[in-house]
């Protein structure tokens, strides 16, 4: 008797990486909620850098995921949301302007512009990711972010969260993703 093992395909794996982005996403988003809100002093900095550890690997999914629509645009989206995750690690806020939000803001516009071009996604995600980003970017005037929030908050969780949710509730087009791979 002889067992046929068979390992899963390159597209059934990046469906499963588009899952674990969407899920881990709304993890680090709880954990950062639950370090910010409800906790002090090591334990809340130590929840805050398991939610950075969390976003770095997100960040890194969406590179996978992203890659066959605009290399260069994905590559320097990854970079920054990257260098986002060090200054929220090292709680860098000069002047009161949370860098890590801005940066997080400029990611999710420059996301916005890739996911236009996708063909696997919905391009109705490019509109969330541009309405987070602006809603990020208020942050970069602390006068501006605190006359409009929580407005500018729910943006930009809303906007993250309605891209996030749909790669892990329906994932991306694999058939539409090989084609426009295969096509770069």
């Amino acid at each position: 008797m002889s067992t046929v093992t068979t390992s899963p395909s390159p597209l059934s794996s990046l469906q499963l990486k588009a899952r674990i982005a969407g899920g881990l996403y709304l993890f680090t988003v709880l954990t950062a909620a639950l370090g910010e809100g409800y906790l002090h002093g090591r334990l809340a900095y130590a929840v805050g850098l398991i939610a950075v550890a969390g976003m770095v690997v997100v960040t890194i999914l969406v590179y996978m995921i992203l890659r066959p629509v605009d290399k260069n645009l994905i590559f320097l989206a990854t970079t920054i949301n990257l260098v986002s995750c060090l200054f929220e690690a090292g709680r860098f806020s000069p002047q009161g302007v949370d860098i890590a939000v801005v940066m997080t803001g400029f990611f999710c516009l420059i996301i916005a512009i890739v996911l236009l071009r996708a063909t696997f996604l919905p391009r109705l995600l490019a509109l969330a990711m541009a309405i987070a980003g602006l809603g990020w970017l208020s942050f970069m005037s602390p006068s501006l972010a605190s006359r409009l929030s929580p407005w500018n908050l729910a943006c930009g969780l809303i906007g993250e969260a309605a891209f996030f949710l749909w790669l892990l509730l329906k994932g991306i087009d694999t058939q539409r993703w090989q084609q426009q791979n295969d096509a770069r």
